[in-house]
């Protein structure tokens, strides 16, 4: 079945894929192959104490949502600023599509395709057109 509307969930070891309509819904989970996900501080070390997001794991959330008409992306830490900024460097056709980031914590899948059904509409609301029911 093909969505026009996507919403990943991204952290540091894994990414929530979610392709929906007004009526139906097909999910996805990516996960890191990296062992590391996250660096503890060491005292008087410089630095943030974050890993940096593997670029392959990046590409395989992007693979993810390849057909999508419009994306949102969603996440509770700066991996979803990295997942943008990836997508800026190397896939500008996706970037296009990709129409707000925004913090959110850790919901469930259900929760997460409520979120985005809401967004979308108020989205296409602010362009003019309303593709999903309130």
């Amino acid at each position: 079945m093909t969505f026009n509307h996507a919403v990943i969930w991204i952290d540091h070891s894994e990414a929530h894929v979610i392709h929906f309509d007004a009526e139906a819904s097909e999910s996805d989970v990516v996960k890191t192959q990296s062992t590391h996900p996250h660096l503890h501080h060491k005292s008087g070390a410089v630095g943030a104490g974050n890993s940096r997001v593997a670029d392959e794991y990046l590409r395989s959330v992007t693979d993810a949502v390849a057909d999508a008409g419009e994306i949102l992306v969603v996440g509770p830490g700066s991996a979803k600023l990295e997942l943008i900024r990836y997508v800026e460097k190397n896939l500008p056709k996706t970037a296009a599509k990709i129409l707000g980031v925004e913090t959110v914590d850790h919901p469930t899948d259900r929760q997460l395709l409520a979120y985005a059904r809401k967004t979308f509409v108020r989205i296409d609301q602010l362009k003019g057109s309303v593709t999903l029911p309130t």
